[in-house]
């Protein structure tokens, strides 16, 4: 099994959620007592937000460049960032860095046009939806994302941040995110990416009205397999 360089942190709810589906998912695939071989730098997440509410990217992505080198000087044989918002920065990231990186969004755009899907709703934080670093990816890969009205983005957006990111779960908010869900397909969207890490606290195949692309599922899925191709 090679080893997975995961780059975490970002929240520290969101690393915890990769931890474990790596490890279930490499248990499932190779039985017995085998778990994932991973190395993970997991950052303080309260620097990285304070990075971003102040639009200083160019630190951010220093900030990345360092710890992804430290992955690679360490060991890992490809890396992933365990979060959907500072994908942002996979340029700046991979300077230098000479492993492979499994992208987030290649491996959902690729999973939703294998199912026969192409306009999927993103709800994510604000700056993944409004950004194009995400969008354009998943353009790239022959699909047509579609966004959740400007007051729909701001509350997907402060629940990840406010709540989520926290630990917090709240009843009425797992409630607002079905109700966007349900606005995105009435809109015309045909499933819905939980393009945040965290969303998929709340939002899942059981309560959401399309058809759902989890994110952490689909990349740490395309994650495994590449640890243990040949």
């Amino acid at each position: 099994m090679k080893t997975i360089g995961i780059l975490g942190g970002m929240s520290a709810a969101s690393t915890a959620l990769y931890y474990d589906v790596l490890n279930r998912g490499a248990r499932a695939r190779l039985g017995g007592l085998h778990s994932a071989d991973l190395l993970i730098r997991s950052l303080d997440f309260a620097l990285v937000e304070e990075m971003q509410a102040a639009g200083d990217w160019e630190a951010a992505g220093q900030m990345l460049n360092r710890e992804a080198r430290r992955l690679e000087a360490g060991g890992a044989d490809f890396l992933m960032l365990a979060t959907n918002t500072m994908h942002k920065l996979v340029g700046p990231m991979l300077e230098g860095v000479s492993i492979p990186f499994l992208h987030i969004a290649d491996a959902t755009g690729h999973q939703i046009g294998a199912a026969g899907l192409k306009r999927p709703g993103l709800m994510a934080t604000a700056y993944t939806m409004e950004q194009s670093f995400y969008t354009d990816r998943l353009r790239a890969a022959g699909l047509e994302p579609m966004l959740p009205g400007p007051g729909d983005r701001a509350e997907t957006h402060r629940i990840i941040y406010d709540e989520l990111c926290i630990g917090v779960l709240r009843e009425e908010s797992r409630q607002s995110y079905v109700e966007i869900a349900g606005r995105l397909a009435k809109r015309g969207a045909d499933c819905v990416i939980l393009g945040c890490t965290e969303v998929g606290l709340l939002l899942n195949a059981a309560n959401a009205p399309l058809p759902v692309f989890d994110t952490t599922e689909i990349h740490c899925a395309a994650a495994l397999e590449m640890a243990l191709a040949a």
